[in-house]
């Protein structure tokens, strides 16, 4: 109260700058950014979606619950493709499973990784030390041909029946949020990671020294990949197997490579967007992409499956071709082109179905 009446006691003068000096203040204070009217704040639903990540004390780690018996049945059905029936790889994927032993659930420490060992594969079991890292994996990632597909309760039920195949849960294993830290205890690496300093100590020194030029260079440095025109499309269109999750699309092999970044970008931007069909007709090139058939079908050669013209040749001038086809696409298997099985494509109407095995039929083109 006496610091309001000293200031009203001041002459009008002095009372009308030291207004003014602080409403310039708080202008500058409150001046708007060039970047201001850049874009819009994230809705909480969209910071939601993304914020996914579970650390290894298990902080965004949500409720749930999954046997081991629930495992194996979606492990079969999702997992079993790639991974092997027992985590052991067939010819897709490395090994999951192996190498750890009960000494190494005991000491938190696996034998095999030791200098002088020579185990011949390192798996994931023996080099994964959080448990945490697994599950935030499967659910992030998992299935490959349709990632984060899985519900929270079969990412715990595909966890488990992986613990379970390391011995490191039994096999009526129940895991959930409220026991995965037990079973955190039991991981055969967990006393196994390390620590490079310099990564972690803002004094530390990295252990490797740059020697190009930064400024003032005599020529452009130019740094790049590239295959030889003969060697592009070996493997089909790259740009056409990645799996649409982000925006990085891979080069679209199929044509000569691009002479500059902006050609290359140009290609991949227009390559990146499914063309769409006439007549509101089924676009199947379309929807062998967003299915990810184009993770293992190449369109002409055989890459982790058949190629999709070696498909219609095999099939050619057979009367029951488009059901076979559509049945296999639905149901997946394996034994008709090798020992790798194609996993089930239930989510697929049966128009798509139909679409997709007469356009293999007329010959993949």
């Amino acid at each position: 109260m006496k610091s309001m009446m000293q200031t009203l006691n001041k002459p009008l003068g002095q009372l009308v700058a030291a207004l003014v000096f602080c409403g310039l203040t708080f202008g500058v204070a409150h001046a708007k950014k060039p970047w201001d009217e850049i874009g819009r704040d994230a809705k909480p639903a969209e910071i939601a979606a993304w914020d996914i990540d579970v650390r290894p004390d298990f902080k965004g780690l949500p409720a749930g619950a999954g046997s081991v018996d629930r495992g194996t049945a979606v492990w079969e059905s999702q997992c079993a493709s790639c991974h092997g029936v027992f985590g052991e790889s067939n010819e897709v994927f490395t090994p999951l499973v192996g190498g750890t032993t009960a000494k190494d659930i005991e000491t938190g420490n696996v034998e095999n990784l030791l200098p002088g060992k020579n185990f011949p594969q390192r798996t994931t079991m023996m080099k994964a030390a959080t448990v945490s890292t697994l599950w935030d994996y499967i659910n992030r990632a998992m299935p490959w041909n349709a990632p984060k597909s899985l519900s929270t309760n079969d990412v715990y039920a595909v966890l488990a029946y992986l613990l379970n195949l390391a011995d490191v849960v039994p096999a009526d294993y129940v895991l959930s949020d409220k026991n995965i830290a037990d079973v955190q205890k039991r991981m055969p690496n967990r006393n196994g990671m390390t620590v490079f300093t310099p990564l972690w100590d803002v004094k530390g020194k990295g252990d490797v020294q740059n020697v190009a030029c930064m400024k003032n260079c005599a020529t452009e440095l130019t740094l790049g990949s590239s295959l030889p025109d003969f060697a592009r499309d070996a493997h089909g269109d790259i740009n056409q197997q990645n799996r649409l999750i982000g925006p990085v699309r891979g080069s679209v092999t199929t044509e000569p490579a691009p002479k500059t970044l902006a050609d290359a970008r140009a290609k991949v931007t227009g390559a990146a967007s499914a063309p769409k069909a006439d007549g509101g007709a089924i676009d199947v090139k379309a929807l062998l992409v967003s299915n990810s058939c184009t993770a293992c079908h190449g369109m002409k050669t055989k890459m982790v499956g058949p190629g999709f013209a070696e498909v219609a040749e095999k099939y050619k001038g057979q009367a029951d071709a488009k059901a076979y086809l559509a049945g296999k696409i639905k149901n997946g298997g394996a034994g008709v082109w090798g020992a790798i099985p194609m996993p089930p494509q239930p989510q697929l109407s049966d128009a798509e179905l139909a679409a997709m095995a007469g356009w293999i039929v007329d010959g993949a083109k």
